[in-house]
């Protein structure tokens, strides 16, 4: 039996594969990547390397092994998720694992913004397979916005479609300590976890709150949505995922990103970090 992460390259992933290895020696762990050579490090490190494609169901054959424990992480090629996830799942259980941990959305079905669709469909596909599950709810990170700040700065203001609305974000790490607990812990099966920071804030005291931290005056420019993901295609960013954030933001103002259940701070056995610090932490990694 291992510890299985897939999409170890990513972002949570990495932080996950650092965290279970506080936790368990590295022949334990399993990492599952597209690329062997963005692998290469967490290899050097004694970490089993996989190569799968969720798009490639067929590279997915002999990834899990029965009474494996894995972190299954949501995909990020919208549109094409829910086939993608599906492809896992199957996998998983033709394998037989003991644990299947997917990274979800806070609110799960209750969430009406479109990013939140092809989760909600996984959750269904995963509890219809009869796999041993825990949904990780995650809701918003704090780097969603601290990641950001380079352009905020840049052009003197944050912007978005989020009204007055509250958003109870976490550091990823926090999530990413959080996976790691469940995964070599016990008692998670078949368990449903809300993950959201222990407060919730609202763009305006975002904007204070680096306003406060640079010393220079930041407003937050509240936008309709569709202007909102104009602004970001204009900037770069795909149409899709454009509006799929502006929709989000609008999911905020509607108050469906705000729930601070205390379910991160509970498994993590402390508070979660606070945006300031965050906010601090990415300040510093800005040019000077």
């Amino acid at each position: 039996m291992s510890i299985v992460v897939t999409g170890a390259t990513g972002a949570l992933g990495r932080l996950a594969i650092e965290e279970l290895l506080k936790r368990t020696g590295p022949g334990d762990l399993v990492a599952v990547a597209r690329d062997r050579a963005k692998a290469a490090d967490l290899a050097a490190r004694g970490v089993e390397i996989k190569i799968a494609d969720y798009g490639r169901p067929e590279t997915l054959q002999g990834v899990f092994a029965a009474g494996d424990r894995v972190l299954f992480i949501s995909g990020n090629e919208a549109g094409q998720r829910l086939t993608q996830h599906r492809a896992v799942i199957d996998a998983a259980r033709e394998a037989g694992v003991g644990l299947l941990a997917y990274t979800s959305v806070l609110g799960g079905p209750t969430a009406t913004f479109s990013i939140a669709e092809e989760h909600i469909a996984t959750e269904q596909a995963l509890l219809a397979s009869g796999v041993p599950y825990c949904l990780l709810r995650n809701g918003w990170y704090h780097e969603n916005y601290t990641g950001a700040l380079a352009t905020t700065l840049k052009i003197g203001a944050v912007v978005g479609s989020a009204g007055e609305g509250r958003v109870a974000t976490a550091a990823r790490r926090d999530y990413a300590e959080a996976a790691a607990i469940v995964l070599t812990g016990s008692g998670h099966e078949n368990a449903v976890y809300e993950l959201s920071g222990d407060t919730a804030w609202t763009m305006a005291e975002y904007a204070a709150e680096v306003s406060r931290q640079t010393g220079r005056k930041i407003p937050y420019n509240d936008l309709p949505p569709e202007r909102y993901a104009a602004l970001m295609v204009k900037a770069g960013v795909p149409a899709l995922g454009a509006q799929m954030v502006a929709d989000a933001d609008a999911g905020i103002a509607r108050g469906e990103l705000a729930a601070t259940p205390g379910d991160l701070s509970r498994l993590l056995g402390r508070p979660t970090t606070p945006i300031a610090e965050s906010i601090a932490d990415a300040l510093k990694q800005l040019p000077a």
